[in-house]
């Protein structure tokens, strides 16, 4: 016969399932799609498509050998591509590291400076407050002292005027010299004689 047409024996074995199965399928058809010869049933192309489609076939691809060859030549530049990328990202990675590090230890640097500023302010601010409380026990004392010393001088007895140091006045200097105090370059004018 054609190559047009098959068995049933011959598409099961094609298509991997048991004449059961074919045979089953083939009841559904019409009858004009089927040949019998000599108790042999025959099956066209048409007939055949619609047991593969009713079935769930689905036929082999055949690779195509050169198509494998530039799928791994691009697989393999891709992996390089990758492979400096992934190293680079590495490598920015670690720098970033680094310099998260380097910035923790300014960090920790800083909070130390920041604690020993910290505890210079307080130390400055207790003895701001000593010198505060020592300024305001000195005003006390201060006052104190003061009321003491008009209260002695109210106390004290006037002095008379015979007991007064009465000391006599130059009679070639005026009164108005002998009143007003000397300053120190008059005493010195006074000792030296003129060119």
């Amino acid at each position: 016969m054609s190559d047009n047409l098959k068995t049933i024996r011959e598409l099961a074995e094609e298509l991997g399932v048991s004449k059961k199965k074919i045979h089953y399928q083939v009841s559904k058809l019409d009858t004009d799609l089927i040949q019998r010869l000599d108790g042999t049933i025959y099956l066209d192309k048409s007939a055949i498509s619609k047991i593969k489609s009713s079935i769930g076939y689905i036929p082999p691809v055949e690779l195509d050998t050169s198509g494998i060859q530039n799928r791994h030549k691009l697989d393999s530049v891709l992996d390089t591509e990758k492979n400096k990328l992934i190293d680079e990202k590495s490598e920015q990675i670690s720098y970033l590291k680094e310099q998260l590090n380097k910035k923790d230890d300014q960090l920790s640097i800083k909070d130390e400076q920041i604690k020993s500023l910290v505890e210079i302010q307080s130390q400055t601010q207790n003895l701001l407050d000593q010198q505060q409380r020592l300024a305001l026990q000195d005003k006390k004392l201060i006052a104190e002292y003061k009321a003491e010393i008009k209260d002695l001088k109210a106390l004290a007895m006037p002095i008379r005027e015979d007991e007064k140091d009465v000391s006599p006045q130059s009679e070639t200097e005026p009164a108005e010299a002998q009143a007003k105090p000397k300053k120190w370059w008059q005493f010195k004018k006074r000792g030296q004689k003129n060119d």
